[in-house]
């Protein structure tokens, strides 16, 4: 019998997008209900064929079922150990969202959170993520 040939395993981290939807005075976040648990921003994967900037509006939608406009990328978060699933690439955008902010079948909640008042724990990496973000606001003021 010949021997069968091992198919080479190549691991690649997978392109993501997050998103800042601000509402109000603050920042949409969910509460995850699968692992890992926490509250997070909406976001998720591009699919093949999907610029980034489609897959924030997709995702955004999809997850808090608001209309996003004035979408801008803020930066991108590539640490490989940011999400322990496995190594990540998020693209981070921002963005103002329109409607009555409603969460999806993967949370168990959906709020508007500011600076002062965000939740815990967050998921991934994403308390650093608000950190930069709240920075640059602070900045952008002075």
């Amino acid at each position: 019998m010949p021997a069968q040939k091992q198919k080479k395993v190549t691991k690649k981290p997978a392109p993501v997008v997050d998103i800042i939807i601000r509402v109000d005075d603050g920042v949409i976040l969910t509460k995850r209900r699968r692992k890992p648990r926490g509250w997070a921003l909406p976001g998720g994967f591009i699919k093949y064929g999907e610029t980034a900037e489609a897959a924030a509006v997709r995702e955004a939608f999809a997850e808090t079922c608001l209309v996003i406009e004035n979408l801008e990328q803020f930066g991108v978060y590539s640490d490989p150990n940011r999400d322990p699933r496995r190594h990540m690439i998020s693209i981070v955008f921002t963005a103002d969202g329109e409607g009555l902010p409603k969460g999806d079948a993967d949370s168990e909640d959906i709020g508007i959170f500011t600076e002062d008042m965000l939740p815990s724990p967050l998921a991934f990496d994403h308390e650093e993520i608000l950190q930069d973000y709240f920075e640059s606001v602070r900045s952008c003021e002075d």
